[in-house]
């Protein structure tokens, strides 16, 4: 089968990759040619920085369930691919996986020669007997939508606008472990979640309303990220207080879908004014 591809690492799976899939979906329809959408295994800058700690928006798995939406998706190694000049890598398309059309998203590029110019891609291209096609950049009113920007935004806490740029509500998924049990203690039990992978962002230290998802649940929750500074925690936590669940969930695997920042994270003069302020943040939300 005859494919046109595109390539990238497309963490975050955003607005602006999406726009891009959608055209590689139609100019696959038009020319009767199989969508082929080629990711990477691990972030580039992994292979190329060996100290770089990368802070991403979706794991490998996530990735790429969501880019199968779009088409077939294919994995690469990066570190089998990172020493290819471009013309080697274009080829390799071509060989391997009948590549007959390539489409570059806005300011991407590839290759360890690391070319520059459009032209010089289209004329590599057209030597392998691929064309090449650049996208324009893709904006979302005021945002140039891109995986950068939307971790600003989570770091800042602006879960509205990070939501909006992913084009669905940010999420962290893990398993639920045992806390130091004062939730408990004044009336509000929290699950504490462990993240699947450390190297996932986790947005601003704050209090959020969330969905919890689970195999035993669906629930609207209330989510508190940081370091608990009334009752002097020494770690950064995630912790989910579910007010319409009662049962164990240790162990259990959760997904939080991050709807709504509600507040800062402050320390309390007692845990009474505490539990005062949490009456208050449940009443916030809409269970």
């Amino acid at each position: 089968m005859k494919r046109i591809a595109t390539i990238g690492f497309f963490d975050g799976v955003h607005k602006g990759h999406c726009f891009l899939f959608e055209h590689l979906r139609t100019l696959a329809a038009q020319r009767g040619l199989q969508p082929l959408i080629v990711t990477f295994d691990s972030h580039p800058r992994t292979v190329l920085q060996s100290d770089y700690t990368p802070q991403l928006l979706t794991s490998l798995e996530e990735r790429v369930e969501l880019l199968k939406t779009f088409g077939e998706v294919l994995i690469l190694p990066f570190a089998d691919i990172q020493p290819l000049t471009a013309a080697e890598f274009i080829l390799q398309l071509k060989a391997q996986y009948e590549v007959e059309v390539l489409l570059m998203g806005y300011d991407h590029t590839f290759g360890s020669d690391r070319l520059r110019h459009t032209q010089d891609y289209k004329r590599i291209g057209a030597e392998a007997g691929i064309e090449i096609i650049s996208m324009g950049e893709f904006v979302d009113g005021e945002w140039h939508v891109s995986s950068t920007e939307i971790r600003q935004t989570l770091q800042s806490g602006n879960i509205a606008v990070a939501n909006d740029l992913l084009g669905r509500a940010y999420s962290i998924s893990g398993t639920v472990v045992h806390g130091n049990g004062i939730g408990r203690t004044i009336g509000f039990p929290t699950a504490n979640i462990q993240p699947d992978q450390a190297d996932k962002i986790i947005p601003r230290n704050g209090v959020y309303e969330v969905e919890v998802k689970g195999d035993k649940i669906q629930e609207k929750g209330v989510c508190n990220i940081g370091t608990n500074p009334t009752i002097g925690n020494a770690t950064r936590t995630i912790e989910v207080y579910i007010p319409r669940f009662h049962g164990n969930l240790y162990e259990q695997h959760l997904t939080l879908l991050f709807t709504r920042f509600i507040r800062e994270e402050r320390k309390f003069e007692s845990l009474e004014n505490l539990k005062k302020q949490i009456m208050e943040d449940l009443a916030s939300i809409t269970c």
